[in-house]
């Protein structure tokens, strides 16, 4: 059975050490970054051999949301407008805008061989959300993020490209880069629960989550949600998500504890599947070592993950010409 963890891999082509490692360990998938991307066929090439790595089709991961969280740019890929930029310059078609830009995104990966894309982003935006996140949302209420974020998910799938819904539960009042620090949500957890939790439940059918590392002293006092136990257990038994939950990467700084110690406490809190995205061997032989395989609830979540759709037929220079029209050309 696959392990309990998603690994990275340093650069354009896996080394045979990192083959032998992937052999052995048998990640559960694997998440690509800039570091890993340099032309279609060498990206093509990189995403077959991790999987004849391993020997099956496992899920290959990436965050291309556009802005600057995108891995894959020019001169090889579109370059795409951070979401809530196009959002807001799409004017009275946002919805229409974005099913086009992640059926186009999603074409993109498809043709390299990755088939999973950390999107949507499902936090609110709030007037003092930190700038590593604000202009990556979809809006600042329930219904505008979720009507936004179904038209996400229905283009990536349309494209042949599942969704990951992050960040649980909601990273949108963070006030601190969680790259570089723990935030905390000191709001009283019943007003949590109507604004920053409720988009979650209305994607708790799908098939794959990404948790926030966020501290939240109404749940848990000490302990950031991705290594609580008491915060899986809210995310399952109060927001409803049974679905496979992914920790947010491993290695941020918002967690303390080196890298095999937080995956192993994030395992043990309930977590899934532990994110390691840096490419570092030693870390990644730690968390293997230390997190083992996916077992009982994980393994079932993880089985229910369904194999990422044959994308449907589109006229995609027709769509380019019309997300052009409404959003206007990307420079």
């Amino acid at each position: 059975m696959p392990g309990a963890y998603a690994f990275g891999c340093a650069g354009t082509t896996i080394t045979p050490g990192e083959r032998a490692f992937f052999r052995e360990a048998d990640p559960w998938g694997f998440i690509l970054f800039a570091r890993n991307v340099q032309t279609k066929d060498q990206l093509r090439a990189l995403t077959g051999d991790l999987r004849e790595a391993v020997g099956r089709h496992v899920p290959i991961l990436i965050d291309q949301e556009g802005g600057r969280v995108q891995r894959m740019g020019p001169p090889v890929w579109r370059r795409y407008l951070p979401a809530l930029d196009a959002i807001r310059a799409a004017g009275e078609r946002p919805e229409r805008a974005m099913w086009i830009r992640q059926r186009l995104i999603s074409q993109e990966l498809h043709e390299v061989g990755i088939d999973v894309n950390c999107v949507p982003c499902l936090d609110l935006l709030y007037p003092r959300t930190h700038p590593i996140l604000a202009n990556r949302l979809y809006g600042s209420t329930v219904e505008e993020v979720v009507r936004i974020a179904r038209a996400v998910v229905a283009g990536g799938k349309a494209g042949g490209v599942l969704p990951v819904v992050k960040h649980l539960p909601g990273y949108g009042r963070m006030r601190v880069d969680p790259h570089l620090g723990l935030p905390r949500l000191s709001a009283p957890v019943e007003e949590l629960s109507d604004t920053d939790f409720a988009p979650f439940r209305e994607f708790a059918d799908e098939a794959m989550g990404m948790t926030a590392h966020v501290l939240i002293p109404q749940i848990d006092e000490t302990t950031p949600v991705t290594l609580s136990r008491e915060g899986i257990d809210f995310l399952r038994a109060e927001m409803g998500w049974d679905a496979l939950l992914m920790t947010d990467d491993i290695s941020m700084e918002a967690l303390q504890g080196t890298a095999a110690e937080r995956g192993e406490r994030a395992v043990a809190a309930g977590c899934d599947v532990v994110l390691h995205c840096n490419g570092e061997m030693a870390e990644m032989e730690g968390i293997a070592a230390r997190c083992g395989m996916l077992s009982n609830g994980a393994l079932r979540r993880a089985a229910a993950v369904p194999p990422a759709p044959a994308p449907q037929e589109s006229d995609i220079p027709a769509l380019i010409a019309e997300y052009e029209e409404i959003v206007g050309r990307v420079p």
